[in-house]
């Protein structure tokens, strides 16, 4: 975090009174407005803060796979493109030895990698946190299959895609992580750096399919 001041006050200090700030805080009018004409055809909002830790691990190391479960309270799952969820978190599959852990609830970020790195220990793994970098947007509707469909290439037909999965994509030029999380429900993981234009133009690919 920074410290504006630049004095050599102790890390509690530093942390103490900081206020965080969403990676959307440039398109809070827009949101702001999208959710005040928001239908059941398409509605958009953000999903602030939430610990957002990617992981990566031997799904054959016995240890790495009990002190994972331990600390999120699933094991990782294995099956590619699926979802693992426990009662605080949902775990992605990224790759056959990565993974995202989401924390479901708004929490004080940054405490779920310093938990897994306490446990992992010597085993060949990693856990970095990047909920700084990321943030998470959710979209709902009738419509809203279509409007992804815009500039996500993925088939996104809900007998292909569906609760349970998950895929790296893009959106128009933003990169994503998707999850359908239910029938007409998506939660969307984008980097900060492109937070701002991804709800721009999902605001604006919404105007043209969603009454």
């Amino acid at each position: 975090m920074l410290n504006e001041t630049k004095d050599p006050l102790p890390v509690a200090e530093r942390v103490v009174g900081v206020r965080l700030e969403s990676p959307l805080v440039g398109a809070a009018d827009l949101i702001k407005a999208q959710e005040g004409r928001a239908s059941k055809a398409f509605a958009m909002r953000e999903l602030p803060f939430r610990d957002l830790v990617n992981v990566r691990g031997e799904l054959s190391d016995p240890a790495f796979v009990a002190a994972f479960a331990g600390v999120v309270g699933c094991e990782p799952p294995a099956a590619p493109n699926t979802v693992a969820r426990s009662d605080h978190y949902d775990v992605l599959w990224l790759g056959p030895d990565e993974w995202l852990v989401r924390s479901l609830a708004p929490v004080q970020t940054g405490m779920l990698e310093a938990k897994l790195t306490a446990v992992l220990g010597d085993a060949y793994a990693a856990a970095v946190d990047i909920g700084s970098g990321n943030t998470v947007v959710e979209i709902e509707g009738t419509r809203a299959r279509d409007v992804l469909s815009r500039g996500c290439p993925l088939d996104l037909h809900p007998r292909l895609f569906k609760p349970g999965q998950c895929a790296q994509s893009v959106y128009f030029k933003a990169s994503i992580v998707l999850i359908p999380t239910g029938d007409d429900h998506f939660e969307i993981v984008v980097r900060r750096s492109f937070a701002d234009y991804f709800c721009r133009i999902m605001v604006d690919a919404a105007a043209s399919v969603a009454p």
